[in-house]
């Protein structure tokens, strides 16, 4: 024990006691999925608070002599050490009593009970020293040693104050009708049970309009049951704002409703309010789940596989390469849907599996925060390698474990990370699938400015022909896209005699208090849904150069490219008339091959006119006196009394809409203009296209960044500490206006040139600086056949993209496997006609 108390007295002035502020990654290693449950446990530096696997902990020591490592093993608990085991093989769960996340009585995130073992081990011998060996070492050794054990322990990891934030969907706020509520003096007295709904004589689901007493049944669940919506129908007749749900009523409080705020409210009077209609709240019994606890069984519901299973079948689990799962870390299926997804295309693969080998080589010593091309590069080693496609191991005396269930990644860091700063993004809500791919792929845009760039597998161009109807004049343009939004058009149904027959029973229903039948799904045709993508769109307020003012034009899109990969969006998700969002029940017939040959864009047809490109009239400003400018008839004393020519009316919105994602207000008006006010899409493309525009702030060539500035020799011996050369480290520096971290992302985005990085003595290349160079001619964009296989789809179900749930369906070597989070299974019957975004790869005959 003295060789070791010498060994730690030696290291003592690296070991280091967590202070507030400081990044302790004690669940997830650095480069790879590792963590305390995993084999080896999980190893953190005493000194960074780094994590590393049982694999990479020897390279992290010998990169930088580092020798002690708080090492942290978790072992899932059995039957016999769990005291309130139920005797059904699973671990308790506490049973969620909150609609929270984070906080007590909500949702645990982390559910699974394990013991957990900490020791100090120090390196290259791995000795271990435990808590009871610090003991009968020296003072000073023991209380710092001790005090960093302690630290580390109890010091919230990265990815766990990051990824489960506190949520608590219970808050409710008094409501603005309580404190001045009018009741009628009717006389109803309600009596203490024996409820029934006034209209259908529905007995559960009550609710006590507190205004006059009337009890009505509630509003109908999304999976049909519920009520018949008649207390709503009721507020909408006679506009009495609350309601307490009957059934709910203890002691406590009660629920209580407020259809003008429409939201659940407190109401500081109730047993006011109660009392006035005869109601004891001190002698009420709850015989009713609250709308919480209904909501918290939805929740639990809907992420259990036997909802979202292919009509009962059962299905047969799969591991290996490929196969591997990700858990659920609160409503994330979004991102690992389509994450799974996009790792199946080779882009991907091969742009972030050997980077990570080069990342784990020279980046021993990085520091976080962690740049995106390193995450990526983890998670996609992880989904590949088949390292954790593995069964979970089963609990002793267990004889079988959840069918699919395997061991998985939790991809904690990667999922803080392309949230980090997002307002959606970062939290625990369930987000919209195709705006998270959106997300992605634009940090991935910005993260490969140059070189290999896996986005580029779904890019394309789409050629926008315009056509004056007065002047009979056309415009193209072409803008860059990377998914085809495809409508729904319901009055395509094939089955609409069905669909109106549905209607009208349910508005029988309804007027009888009946519950209301089933209603069927619309059958819609997808070249119905094409076809509504390609038809021509009416321009009211288009701006022609040809007459001078705004006429009537015609939008007519097609691909000016064909992708290598093709993603299909089914714009399932709309807003009714109350502008509350809905999703459309639609089966579409989607095909497993897609030929698009015919929409190809044409360009400019023989004989066809162009419309002008004339020099923009001034664009005025409101700190500018508006004029005329000179007509035919004018003179340069007086234009007052002629027609001016001024510059085309704006589309204010469309102005405030890119005013409001950071372009600067010139520029917006220009891209309005110059686009003929066209729409926000058409204007947005314009401004990035001319982003290198000297008359456009923004631009790459970045005012004082010269050869001659000074860099930041801290920034330059961090990159070095990388593995990469002075030389690399300078012209990535330059190229950013010397910040770290786009830095570290441009050098990493040049792996290809690296070795052609020769920088001359004043530190500038043969071939200028990355801010000196030209501009490339357009985006690069791959094009080829219009012929397209099905490949993946990923499907949503709930009733809103902020709730319900994602999975996601690749097909791999002929077979369909459907990724259910951690649950990964070969597919018997895949649900394509129920798809939200499908995944088409190019057939190459």
């Amino acid at each position: 024990m003295t060789e070791v108390s010498e060994i730690l007295m030696s290291v003592l002035s690296t070991i280091r006691v967590p202070r507030p502020g400081d990044r302790v990654h004690k669940d997830e290693c650095a480069f790879s999925f590792s963590s305390p449950e995993s084999e080896g446990g999980l190893y953190v530096c005493m000194n960074s608070f780094l994590g590393f696997g049982s694999k990479y902990v020897e390279r992290h020591h010998a990169k930088t002599g580092q020798r002690a490592y708080l090492h942290i093993t978790r072992t899932r608990k059995t039957q016999k050490e769990d005291e309130n085991n139920s005797g059904s093989g699973d671990p308790p769960k506490k049973k969620p009593t909150r609609l929270a996340i984070g906080i007590e009585g909500g949702f645990d995130v982390e559910q699974e009970q394990y013991e957990e073992e900490v020791n100090v081990v120090l390196f290259p011998d791995r000795q271990e020293v435990t808590s009871e060996d610090l003991a009968s070492m020296p003072d000073v050794v023991r209380e710092r040693v001790s005090l960093s054990m302690t630290g580390l322990q109890a010091a919230d990891s990265v990815s766990h104050t990051l990824q489960v934030q506190q949520w608590d969907g219970e808050v409710r706020q008094e409501s603005k009708y309580a404190a001045e509520l009018k009741q009628l003096d009717n006389g109803v007295k309600i009596p203490p049970s024996g409820w029934k709904c006034e209209v259908c004589d529905l007995q559960e689901n009550l609710w006590m309009n507190l205004t006059d007493g009337k009890v009505f049944c509630g509003r109908k669940y999304f999976d049909g049951s519920g009520g018949n919506n008649h207390a709503l129908l009721y507020y909408q007749q006679s506009g009495y704002p609350l309601a307490v749900k009957l059934g709910t009523i203890t002691p406590d409080g009660a629920d209580v409703y407020s259809y003008d705020e429409d939201d659940m409210v407190l109401d500081s009077k109730l047993p006011e309010h109660l009392s006035h209609f005869g109601i004891d709240m001190m002698t009420m019994e709850k015989t009713e789940r609250t709308i919480t606890e209904l909501e918290i069984a939805v929740n639990q519901r809907v992420g259990e596989w036997e909802v979202i299973q292919e009509s009962g079948s059962t299905l047969r689990p799969l591991w290996g390469p490929g196969l591997t799962g990700m858990k659920n870390l609160g409503n994330s299926c979004y991102l690992n849907s389509v994450m799974q997804v996009l790792f199946t295309i080779p882009d991907f693969q091969t742009k972030s599996v050997p980077l990570r080998m080069f990342v784990i080589t020279k980046m021993c010593v990085f520091l976080p925060p962690f740049p995106l091309f390193k995450i990526r590069a983890k998670l996609g080693y992880g989904l590949l390698s088949g390292e954790y496609s593995k069964p979970e191991k089963p609990f002793i005396n267990m004889t079988f474990f959840v069918q699919g269930d395997q061991l998985g990644i939790a991809p904690r860091m990667f999922k803080a990370l392309v949230g980090r700063g997002h307002p959606e993004f970062s939290t625990n809500r369930q987000q919209d699938a195709q705006e998270f791919l959106l997300h992605f792929i634009n940090m991935v845009e910005r993260n490969c400015r140059s070189g290999m760039n896996p986005s580029e597998a779904f890019r394309f161009l789409v050629e926008e022909k315009i056509v004056c109807q007065q002047s009979q004049k056309a415009k193209y343009t072409q803008r860059v896209d990377y998914i085809v939004q495809l409508p729904v058009p319901m009055d395509q149904a094939t089955n609409m005699e069905e669909l109106h027959e549905a209607e009208r029973r349910r508005e029988e229903a309804d007027s009888s208090g009946a519950p209301p039948p089933a209603a069927p799904r619309a059958q819609i045709p997808f070249a119905a849904c094409f076809a509504a993508l390609s038809e021509p769109e009416t321009l009211t307020d288009f701006w022609s150069s040809a007459v001078q003012a705004k006429t009537t034009a015609t939008k007519t899109t097609h691909f000016a490219s064909f992708p290598d990969h093709l993603v299909i969006q089914i714009k399932k998700f709309t807003f009714g008339l109350d502008w509350v969002p809905k999703k459309l029940d639609v089966s579409i017939d989607v095909p497993d091959t897609l030929d698009l040959s015919a929409l190809h864009a044409m360009g400019q047809q023989p004989g066809e006119e162009l419309l002008p490109e004339v020099a923009p009239p001034p664009l005025m400003t409101p700190d500018v006196e508006v004029k005329g400018i000179l007509g035919s008839h004018g003179n340069e004393e007086d234009d007052s009394l002629y027609s001016p020519l001024l510059s085309p009316v704006l589309d204010d919105s469309t102005v405030s809409q890119l005013c409001e994602m950071g372009f600067p207000l010139e520029a917006c008006r220009k891209a309005v203009y110059y686009t003929g006010n066209t729409g926000i899409d058409a204007a947005m493309n314009w401004v990035m296209g001319h982003m290198e525009d000297p008359v456009l702030p923004g631009s790459s060539s970045a005012p004082g960044t010269t050869p001659t500035e000074s860099l930041p020799e801290e920034h330059l011996a961090t990159i070095v500490s990388m593995g990469f050369s002075r030389d690399q480290a300078t012209r990535a520096l330059r190229a950013t206006n010397n910040v770290l971290e786009r830095a570290v992302d441009w050098i990493f985005s040049h792996l290809d040139d690296l070795e052609s990085m020769d920088v001359s003595e004043g530190g500038r290349s043969e071939g200028g600086s990355e801010a000196s160079r030209e501009p490339p001619p357009g985006p690069r964009v791959r094009d080829g056949p219009g012929k397209y296989e099905l490949f993946a789809f990923i499907s949503h179900m709930g009733t809103s993209t902020m709730c319900g749930h994602y999975v996601c369906h690749i097909k791999k070597d002929h077979q369909w496997v459907i990724f259910n989070d951690q649950k990964v299974c070969a597919s018997e019957k895949p649900p394509k006609d129920l798809g939200y975004l499908y995944f088409y790869r190019r057939v190459v005959e």
